[in-house]
């Protein structure tokens, strides 16, 4: 999956597949590929030798698109309607967790979604296809509920211009479609440069983060993998923006015991069970052929960490700096 819309209409490529796959080698056992999308995760794994892979996935578009070639591997697959942060309902003693987060090209690519600032189309973004649309969050939030969507979930420094200038657009007419909203933002914005993402790149990320909740999700996500894994299992996530990956570094750390140390004028840290030990010491990228064959990859990051014996324990959602607004939006 990817956060990136500046490549049109790019092949569905899973991002770091190959570096995913030397990490977690070898696979075997059952696994749950959380983020099921185009399905390039779970065919790879099944490819490298796990006995049978669980596809999750919230959006029911990509379990029709996938009744192509799903049959190929009869019982190894299992589709599953649903939400990754309930992982641990739909299977446990796993031996190995993917999860590939952000929007995926499938969706990026389908004007009819309301991904895409590059294409003109409704105002929507739901993963799911149900619940309220950005339309809908555009349409009846105050000014500083928007601001602070902006600037926590899309790290947009002019949030405040631009929610004021939406709040003001939204009184001459409803902003219904992707470009009416791309327009606004581009007119509180300078033009981007050459090799520059585009204005509103932020702005739609933001409001797509809060319309799927998508870091409520992930910080549920990682517990219930956390749950459902077997001891030895593994956890590979991929991300595409800061906030994701702190969350998912600030997580593992947590998990590792990594958050502290004692010294010579400190009393010792009392040593308490570790769920998790990290297989990648710090995030992988793309190299330079995956760059190539998909421009889509240069933000991705991989991290993986391998399950203990350990039970799972409680976490507060602040413990990995997973963004609070100041207002909720439900």
């Amino acid at each position: 999956m990817t956060t990136d819309q500046n490549t049109g209409s790019a092949p569905h490529v899973p991002v770091l597949l190959r570096p995913l796959l030397k990490a977690v080698a070898p696979v075997s056992g059952r696994w749950l590929d959380g983020t099921f999308g185009a399905g390039g995760y779970t065919r790879g794994l099944l490819e490298a030798g796990a006995s049978q892979v669980i596809g999750v996935d919230r959006d029911p578009l990509a379990f029709e698109m996938a009744q192509s070639w799903a049959g190929e591997y009869g019982d190894r697959l299992v589709m599953q309607q649903g939400v990754f942060s309930r992982m641990d309902e739909y299977a446990s003693d796993l031996d190995g967790v993917v999860l590939d987060l952000g929007v995926s090209s499938m969706q990026l690519d389908l004007a009819e979604r309301g991904f895409s600032f590059m294409k003109d189309g409704p105002l929507d973004m739901r993963m799911s296809q149900e619940g309220p649309s950005a339309a809908n969050l555009v349409a009846e939030l105050s000014e500083v509920q928007l601001a602070d969507i902006l600037f926590h979930f899309g790290e947009e420094r002019a949030s405040r211009r631009i929610a004021k200038a939406i709040v003001k657009a939204r009184t001459l007419e409803p902003i219904t479609t992707t470009l009416q909203l791309t327009r606004i933002v581009e007119g509180c914005l300078p033009r981007s440069k050459p090799g520059k993402s585009h204005p509103a790149t932020r702005s739609f990320q933001g409001l797509r983060i809060a319309v799927n909740a998508e870091y409520e999700e992930l910080f549920q996500g990682l517990l219930a993998a956390e749950r459902a894994l077997k001891p030895g299992g593994l956890l590979a996530v991929v991300t595409f923006h800061s906030i994701e990956d702190r969350m998912v570094k600030r997580f593992f750390q947590h998990r590792a015991g990594k958050t502290g140390r004692a010294n010579r004028f400190a009393p010792e840290i009392e040593e308490i069970p570790t769920q998790f030990t990290l297989v990648t010491r710090k995030a992988e990228g793309p190299d330079d052929q995956e760059l190539a064959e998909n421009p889509r990859s240069r933000s991705a990051r991989l991290r993986v960490g391998r399950r203990s014996e350990a039970p799972a324990t409680p976490i507060e959602a602040r413990d990995i700096g997973m963004p609070q607004l100041k207002e909720a939006l439900r």
